[in-house]
């Protein structure tokens, strides 16, 4: 299993310096390569190869005063962006066949330097290395201070250099890590601890077990500060530099609402999978909802990340996580006794089962049914849950006259 650790690099002037010529280099490659790609369909001829876009764009273009200052960095950054383009066409293929699993990915498209994120990449053939003073040696861009948070556990196999909106440096380390040895640092919980989660906006979740988490609202509380910052940038002249440290002071406000969201998706996750054997969330259509007139703070929960981070962190664990469906009726089931009492508006929070007379908070009540739903699809795993195909009776439309062996072939 492939992690990734992030940690914080102070450049000094001469560093940023190369660093950014190594980015715009970067950019620039990857830019003739969807170029040369587009240009071979507009002609209708094969796309070229992967070794004759290297050929073409690194080694030769280096000899032609055109891009002689491609020789100014290190030719694994340069190829590494070759393999995003190679990439990035092969999700975009994969998503047109149907064979991409998740968000569907475009067709690519040129950088921009005015990008938000820079990001350069150093394998092995690179020769980096952290130096015994604790610093990140890098070629042709020298050694960078970095702040460790924590010890790596293992060799890195690559290091990603990021730059993001807000003129912050971060390099990002690549580990292979074996789960069974990442099992054996946490002790195993009992074996029938389960729970459900109920993610919302009053209480960002609401625990099987009756555990009710309020809602941080990171930007919400942030929004004064960050309405001010805004007003300042629109009333800055284009191009300038006031206008460019207004920008960067609006991208801190909100790195710093993005990062604290993080931290507590962070510690909330991993909470729950050190602490349950089943941990289960019901699976919401997030995109949808961040259409109505909630989306802004639909956006501010982040329920897609704290979900991908429970998944992950499960995956690594050894834990058992499980996705119930959006169309489930956990909030219309008496979690008592079963009885189904229909759809009910978000106003009503409390609401008592006409079957059984159980008073339920409807949070509380719909985790219950989550971590009961998610049961089923635990002790369902591996079983044949659809029915074994049959041949099609004679009565079926389309299928009068035909003979059943005709059916079936």
């Amino acid at each position: 299993m492939q992690l990734r650790y992030a940690f914080r690099l102070y450049p000094e002037s001469g560093q940023r310096t190369a660093l950014a010529r190594a980015f715009g280099c970067a950019r620039v490659v990857f830019n003739d390569a969807v170029r040369a790609r587009e240009q071979a369909r507009a002609a209708r001829e094969p796309f070229p190869t992967a070794a004759a876009l290297s050929r073409q764009l690194i080694t030769q273009a280096k000899d032609t005063p055109q891009r002689s200052w491609l020789g100014e960095v290190s030719a694994v950054v340069l190829q590494q962006s070759l393999r995003d383009a190679e990439a990035a066409y092969r999700n975009f293929f994969a998503s047109l066949k149907g064979e991409r699993k998740g968000k569907k990915a475009g067709a690519p498209r040129f950088k921009s330097r005015k990008d938000a994120r820079q990001a350069i990449r150093f394998t092995a053939n690179a020769r980096w290395k952290i130096t015994d003073r604790g610093r990140l040696s890098l070629p042709k861009i020298g050694e960078i201070k970095v702040k460790w948070s924590r010890e790596l556990p293992a060799t890195p196999s690559s290091v990603t250099v990021i730059k993001d909106a807000a003129g912050r440096y971060f390099a990002s380390f690549v580990i292979d890590t074996d789960p069974e040895t990442d099992q054996e640092r946490w002790d195993e919980p009992e074996p029938d601890a389960a729970i459900g989660i109920d993610l919302g906006l009053t209480h960002f979740a609401v625990l099987s077990n009756g555990t009710k988490i309020d809602s941080p609202r990171f930007l919400r509380r942030a929004e004064k500060k960050l309405k001010k910052a805004q007003r300042e940038l629109s009333r800055r002249q284009n191009g300038s530099r006031n206008r460019e440290k207004a920008r960067l002071k609006v991208a801190r406000a909100h790195a710093n609402v993005a990062d604290a969201r993080k931290e507590f998706h962070h510690q909330l996750s991993t909470k729950l999978i050190r602490e349950n054997q089943t941990v289960a969330v019901e699976d919401l259509a997030v995109d949808g909802l961040a259409r109505g007139r909630l989306a802004k703070s639909v956006h501010d929960a982040g329920w897609s990340q704290f979900v991908s981070m429970l998944e992950y962190t499960a995956q690594r664990y050894g834990r058992t996580f499980v996705k119930v469906g959006r169309f489930e009726p956990t909030s219309q089931v008496c979690s008592a006794c079963g009885h189904r009492d229909g759809p009910k508006p978000l106003d009503v929070r409390e609401w008592t089962c006409p079957s059984c007379g159980t008073w339920h908070d409807r949070d509380h009540n719909a985790a219950k049914n989550v971590k009961a739903a998610a049961g089923l699809a635990v002790s369902a795993c591996g079983a044949q849950v659809r029915p074994e195909p049959v041949l099609a009776q004679r009565d079926e439309t389309g299928s009068h006259g035909i003979p059943p062996e005709t059916c079936a072939a």
